[in-house]
């Protein structure tokens, strides 16, 4: 039976295998255990060749004991008739030891062995029981945890997939619509029609720039540019850049810094963009008439030296069910027009500077986003 009619894979290559290796490969299916026969065969060498030392062993100490029995004038067994006996029954047990030793090692061994084999088809719901010896449970247990692991990552992989997918299909579909509606010649080639087309293409790129720094910065293959930056002056430069969308919005920005801050080792371009994503989702839900307000100072003392910087805001809140959630990637509001990831970039953003970003709220009562940055500087805490 060829690998082409082998019933896992008669529809075409399995996902797992590598791009640009030629399918079916030779040999039969079955090839890939060969691994495995080899070892039992080493292994069962290995134990026969332990019990041949110790029937060798037995077999001389007889004939020995039976030499020096009565001079040698009569065999060993006529004088102890129970000695042959012994000797069998020596041989004997020393035969189930040696199979027993064999099981016990072999079979959790092979175990792993199948496991690892249905892993690399793809099956991340395998479980191996922890069984024999001490060595072989902790190479189990070490087994079981890597297939925990890869399932977790795959599940996250999918859920990214179709999170980006329902993400990217309602812009493309308004740009579509638009565009179809403006060659018929059913909407006027104006403004008013282009405008919304403009709109739908920085959504997209804005959405493609977030998954890249997201991306980079859960691989720790972001680099930051550290620099002793006045943390109270780029609160105020990203505060006053929004003044103008506050404005249209009717809400009100402020920006408390409290004096004579220390400058911390940070990446302002980094941080600033913590700063904005914080800004921007207070100003979404914010009513008209409501208030924002930005402040920095020294953290309480016994949260060690470090700079906290609080975003607030006076909107609905969010429910005590929601709020464990704000920082997962794609959660957002039912009426937000954002990519859902500007907390989750936030949070790892601050992460790699070695601080903290927490959320409080209560419903009806507002928002805190808080920030904690140590003044200096610390490994990397992953999220």
């Amino acid at each position: 039976m060829t690998w082409s009619r082998h019933h896992r894979f008669r529809h075409g290559p399995p996902p797992w295998w590598p791009e640009g290796e030629p399918w079916p490969p030779a040999g039969p299916p079955w090839a890939w255990r060969g691994m495995r026969y080899k070892f039992f065969w080493r292994l069962g060498f290995f134990f026969g060749f332990v019990f041949l030392l110790l029937l060798g062993a037995s077999t001389i100490a007889y004939w020995i004991a039976s030499g020096i029995s009565a001079g040698g004038a009569r065999p060993f067994f006529l004088i102890r008739p129970f000695g042959g006996l012994i000797l069998l029954l020596a041989v004997f047990l020393a035969m189930l030891a040696v199979g027993r030793g064999v099981r016990r090692m072999a079979a959790p061994i092979g175990d792993v062995m199948d496991a690892a084999q249905r892993v690399a088809e793809g099956d991340y719901v395998v479980h191996v029981p922890e069984r024999g010896p001490p060595e072989v449970r902790q190479l189990t247990r070490a087994f079981n945890t890597m297939v925990s692991r890869l399932r977790a990552t795959d599940e996250r992989r999918r859920s990214l997939l179709a999170d980006i997918s329902h993400d990217l299909r309602t812009p493309i579909t308004v740009i579509q619509g638009n565009l179809e509606g403006l060659l018929d010649g059913v909407y006027p080639r104006d403004d008013a029609h282009l405008g919304p087309v403009l709109e739908e293409t920085r959504l997209l790129a804005r959405l493609v720039d977030d998954l890249r720094t997201l991306a980079l910065a859960e691989t720790g293959a972001l680099r930051l540019e550290r620099e002793p930056t006045d943390l109270g002056a780029l609160i105020a430069e990203t505060v006053a850049s929004f003044q103008g969308q506050a404005a249209g919005a009717g809400v009100a920005l402020s920006a408390d810094v409290a004096p004579g801050l220390p400058q911390v080792p940070v990446d302002a371009f980094r941080i600033r963009q913590v700063l904005e994503n914080l800004v921007v989702n207070a100003l979404q839900h914010a009513p008209r008439g409501g208030e924002i307000r930005v402040r920095c100072g020294i953290a309480p003392p016994e949260s060690g030296p470090q700079i906290q910087v609080t975003v607030s805001d006076n909107g609905p809140g969010i429910s005590a069910d929601d709020l464990p959630r704000v920082f997962d990637r794609f959660y957002k509001s039912r009426d937000s027009r954002g990519s859902g990831l500007g907390l989750t970039i936030a949070k790892n953003l601050v992460a790699a500077h070695g601080g903290e970003i927490s959320a409080e709220s209560e419903p009806g009562r507002g928002t805190t986003m808080r920030i904690s940055l140590p003044i200096t500087w610390e490994a990397p805490r992953l999220p």
